[in-house]
């Protein structure tokens, strides 16, 4: 089975936001038609496109409230934007550990994590799977938390049959190149509360006043008054762009389609590496649906320092595409060793045994692509591995 990533449905919608010319009137309509389509996907009350989804995660924050020396709960495995837009607040990012099964946030961790200048939990759906809601929203709740949901790798997912994105105060979706859809670059933001809307757009648009969580752009009459007072709040220039949101459009009028290749390639590869041994795939809870950004594998039986290497170059020999790391956890990355922990507040020391198993898990952690457009190339990437793992078998 064949799927286009891009068809003339994305093109059709980028030159019609061209042939505008970016005017004024007509600037913000396929913005308009994206976030309409994305609260209709997810029935939710507000969307605010975004330049990222890191500018997504930063609006959220300030949005809630939350400052300068305020905690906020974040997990340490996951792409580090995460907590770089923790810092960009201003705020601080404690790092709770990840079940050692699923990969992601556990909640029993993000509790003990909680101190008294804790204001909120922000969640990571890794690979493609939601984190334990129940659990940590049952957290948050009693202990007064705001939640944000990082979802830049995860769509369409599912918890207990309702969408990931539905859980938190806000969630955040990229669709950065790699991800489910994409524009190349390009952020949302969804809640379904109109203050924090409200906000939300202003602190993402310059802190206009003529903006609003469904209103994106001022008025031209407003812009054209020397009288008009602009700028109400501190805001920054997160707005997404006219071209990027006109391919958006026709990616989440194919979302179904996108979404559900990726699935059946990782179904394809999951195939190869089942019964081997070799390798433990993150565990996908019953009431979950994974959309597989990635296949997350663990490699529990091998030497970390040197089997991670030796595998992946043998793979890549027999003609494999090759594979993902997992990034350096958060607070093992210079920035965090050298900066960030020295900064006032900070009340974690960041070295070994503060996650255990996030430690555990990311030296042995590999990721295998699921962008495959063709799952003739995915059935043919999982006889590698096959063969690769029958060799590396052998010679261990």
């Amino acid at each position: 089975m064949k799927v286009t990533r891009f068809t003339d449905l994305e093109k059709k919608y980028a030159a019609e936001a061209i042939e505008n010319e970016f005017n004024t009137s007509k600037n913000s309509e396929f913005n308009n038609r994206l976030e309409s389509s994305i609260c209709k996907l997810f029935n939710i009350g507000f969307a605010i496109g975004h330049v990222n989804g890191t500018a997504t995660l930063h609006t959220a924050l300030a949005s809630l409230g939350i400052g300068t020396g305020d905690e906020v709960i974040v997990p340490p495995l996951t792409m580090s934007s995460t907590s770089l837009a923790v810092l960009q607040n201003g705020s601080i990012p404690v790092f709770a550990d990840v079940d050692p099964e699923t990969f992601n946030l556990d909640a029993d961790s993000v509790e003990n994590c909680i101190g008294p200048r804790t204001r909120a939990v922000m969640t990571v759906a890794l690979y493609g799977l939601s984190p334990d809601y129940d659990r940590i929203l049952e957290v948050c709740r009693r202990h007064k938390l705001f939640l944000i949901e990082d979802n830049a790798q995860c769509f369409k997912s599912t918890y207990r049959e309702k969408l990931v994105g539905t859980f938190g105060d806000f969630a955040s979706f990229s669709f950065q190149a790699s991800k489910h859809l994409t524009s190349g670059e390009g952020g949302m933001l969804i809640t379904n509360d109109p203050v924090l809307a409200d906000k939300a757009r202003r602190f993402s648009s310059l802190g206009y006043a003529g903006v609003s969580g469904k209103q994106g752009k001022i008025s031209r009459n407003d812009i054209q008054d020397p009288q008009y007072d602009r700028h109400v709040s501190l805001g920054f220039n997160y707005r997404m762009s006219e071209v990027n949101a006109a391919v958006l459009v026709g990616q989440v009028e194919r979302a179904d389609e996108l979404v559900g290749q990726r699935i059946r390639a990782a179904e394809i590869l999951l195939g190869a590496v089942a019964g081997t041994g070799l390798f433990r795939p993150q565990r996908v809870p019953d009431h979950c649906k994974n959309t597989y950004w990635t296949v997350a594998l663990a490699m529990d039986t091998l030497n970390p320092q040197e089997d991670w290497y030796r595998f992946r170059d043998l793979f890549q020999s027999n003609g494999g595409d090759g594979y993902y790391a997992a990034w350096k956890l958060s607070y093992d990355e210079p920035l965090f060793l050298r900066k960030v922990s020295r900064l006032p507040g900070i009340r974690q020391e960041y070295s070994q045994g503060l996650c255990p198993n996030a430690e555990y898990l990311q030296p042995r952690m590999l990721q295998l692509k699921t962008n495959y457009w063709d799952l003739e190339e995915a059935k043919k990437q999982a006889g590698i591995l096959e063969k690769t793992i029958k060799q590396f078998v052998k010679f261990k």
